[in-house]
């Protein structure tokens, strides 16, 4: 198993930016992949971005050119740049994790745009 802490999460201002951070323990030497979910209100789960070991990223249309995701395998986290946030972007965010193909989660945390 392995447990996954989000932090980062806050209100801003439409066209800010936020870092989210996913801090991960346990069974971390299993992980293959990492990704960012987020839900909004009423609607349902959806991907945002992801990245297996081996580097290569993978983003949601909706975030493309404006999220980075990236990691830090020597401490176990994942973080997500969010930048020119709109307040379309305002959900939870999840942090997962993909240990021999079952996928962990965090507990979210809350992103809010608005002026």
């Amino acid at each position: 198993q392995v447990q996954l802490v989000e932090s980062g999460g806050g209100l801003v201002q439409p066209g800010g930016s936020l870092r989210l951070s996913c801090a991960a323990s346990g069974r971390t030497f299993g992980i293959r992949s990492m990704g960012w979910s987020r839900q909004a209100p009423g609607k349902e789960r959806e991907f945002v971005a992801s990245m297996r070991n081996a580097g290569t990223s993978y983003y949601a249309d909706s975030v493309k050119g404006r999220f980075t995701f990236s990691r830090d395998n020597a401490k176990n986290t994942a973080y997500l740049q969010m930048n020119s946030l709109e307040p379309e972007d305002t959900a939870v965010y999840y942090c997962t994790a993909d240990v021999d193909g079952v996928r962990s989660w965090g507990q979210g945390t809350q992103v809010t745009v608005s002026s």
